[in-house]
């Protein structure tokens, strides 16, 4: 059956862009509440300017309407003294019966005037009170909208930005998956060919020299003897090269004689090896732990050492163990050419090794501990992790060793 796999490189680009979105996603928001802003302050200062406007009008309104009760009541003085003039014309002259007529067409004129202009003001003036009402009315929905958009953006921040550190979460995981499949492909290989190169040409041998023992043990004795003794050698040998792969693959004593020991024996043929001065030194009381968290602490023990070895140009190295009452704290640091920590984040490889200190940090959080990295160019390295363990009772080790 053919099964289509997801290609890898494509897994990743739409992860990227998807953590674009997101991020795109949150930077509209926050550009439509600024936007929002604007128009709230917009609308604050028109309805400003407004209710100033209105309050001007008002005040001239009342002004233009004292003026035009003013003017009526003269008009109707005016039109009674212009009809006792008509009924007396007799006793007026032609001059005061013009000016008469002339007072009153002028104030009936000028209240004409008044009158328009008090419709339009109050026009004008009724006006600016809807559009008040329309400008307040856009204030409040401002604001609200602003409230909303806050509420709604404080959400999705969190939701987003989460699923944004899940996403790169699964792309480390992802990166893990990768490095676990290369490792193990890696450590197939090598243990292939160091049973290639080491037992399996000892097999070879031993089935060689058993046939030349059984060609010369009717022929001559001694050489038969002699054969089987360089026969017992490779067997020795063989049985040497079988138990280094063994330790490799799992020391057993961990089992047999716990962690410090192990470690102890592993740093010591580690510095015969290298050449780098190791110290290794324990604080407190070691009681029993369950069995993965002291291969976990040997896992790292040994990578990191490698890891020294292979990359960081150090002449010492020290590593402290230390058993708290809840947990247990590891710290391994060097002198050598250290790094930028911060580069860890930036590439898909790790800075020692492609799969080092990634899984070291995964080793320890299944564990619900803490890993963490410090390091400086010319400065060395330093590394600090914390694994919680159930303490039981009965112990195995006195305090405070050194090697």
């Amino acid at each position: 059956m053919y099964v289509r796999g997801r290609n890898m490189s494509n897994y990743k680009f739409d992860i990227a862009r998807l953590d674009s979105i997101i991020k795109r996603t949150i930077d509209a928001i926050n550009n439509t509440k600024y936007e929002i802003y604007d128009i709230a302050e917009g609308a604050r200062r028109e309805c400003q300017r407004l209710e100033e406007e209105l309050q001007n009008l008002k005040i001239q309104v009342n002004e233009l309407v004292n003026t035009v009760e003013n003017m009526e009541r003269e008009l109707r003085e005016s039109k009674k003294k212009l009809a006792h003039v008509n009924k007396h014309f007799d006793k007026y002259s032609e001059e005061e019966l013009k000016e008469a007529y002339e007072k009153a067409d002028n104030l009936r004129i000028g209240l004409a005037v008044k009158r328009e202009q008090e419709q339009y003001l109050i026009k004008r003036r009724n006006d600016l009170e809807v559009r008040l009402k329309e400008a307040s009315r856009t204030v409040q929905k401002a604001e609200s909208l602003i409230s909303n958009v806050g509420v709604v953006l404080e959400y999705l921040s969190g939701d987003l930005q989460e699923m944004s550190i899940q996403i790169e979460d699964m792309q480390q995981k992802q990166l893990f998956g990768l490095r676990i499949i290369k490792a193990q492909e890696e450590e197939r290989q090598r243990i292939a060919r160091e049973i290639h190169d080491g037992p399996a040409q000892s097999m070879s041998n031993v089935v060689i020299k058993a046939e030349v023992c059984e060609r010369l043990i009717d022929i001559d004795v001694e050489k038969a003897r002699k054969e089987l003794r360089n026969l017992k050698k490779i067997v020795r040998y063989s049985l040497q090269d079988v138990r280094k792969i063994i330790y490799k693959l799992r020391p057993m004593s961990l089992d047999d004689l716990g962690l410090i020991p192990t470690l102890q024996k592993f740093l010591l043929t580690f510095q015969e090896e290298s050449g780098i001065a190791i110290s290794f030194k324990t604080i407190g009381t070691c009681c029993d732990m369950k069995p993965e968290i002291s291969l976990t602490i040997f896992r790292i023990v040994q990578e990191a050492i490698s890891n020294v070895n292979k990359h960081a140009n150090a002449q010492n190295v020290a590593v402290i163990l230390e058993f708290l009452e809840n947990s247990i704290r590891l710290c391994i640091f060097d002198d050598g050419k250290g790094f930028r920590t911060e580069d860890l984040k930036k590439t898909s490889q790790d800075i020692y090794s492609g799969f080092g200190l990634y899984s070291m940090k995964e080793r320890v959080e299944l564990l619900s501990g803490e890993f963490q990295v410090n390091s400086e160019l010319g400065k060395g390295t330093r590394l600090n992790i914390t694994i919680p363990f159930a303490k039981k009772e009965g112990v195995t080790n006195g305090t405070g060793t050194d090697s």
